[in-house]
């Protein structure tokens, strides 16, 4: 089973795009993703995305760490 630390950018993307995240513009090698609930996060897309950015942007987004791995799975 994957784990949080060591997931790239592309990855993280992904995963809020199946838990119903929606693309909007970014600056530079970031992306803005509007979720279900209405919160904006930003993931930048190059490069492994740092633990403390990610654990908070699953918080945001009103998922659960285990909810998000569950996505993140899926796609493999």
């Amino acid at each position: 089973m994957k784990t949080l630390k060591g997931l790239k950018g592309q990855e993280v993307i992904k995963g809020f795009y199946k838990a119903g995240g929606e693309p909007r513009k970014g600056k530079g090698d970031h992306i803005n993703i509007k979720m279900p609930n209405g919160q904006l996060i930003t993931i930048p897309i190059s490069g492994d995305v740092k633990l403390g950015l990610l654990k908070a942007a699953i918080r945001k987004a009103g998922l659960t760490e285990v909810k998000f791995l569950k996505y993140i799975e899926d796609l493999s």
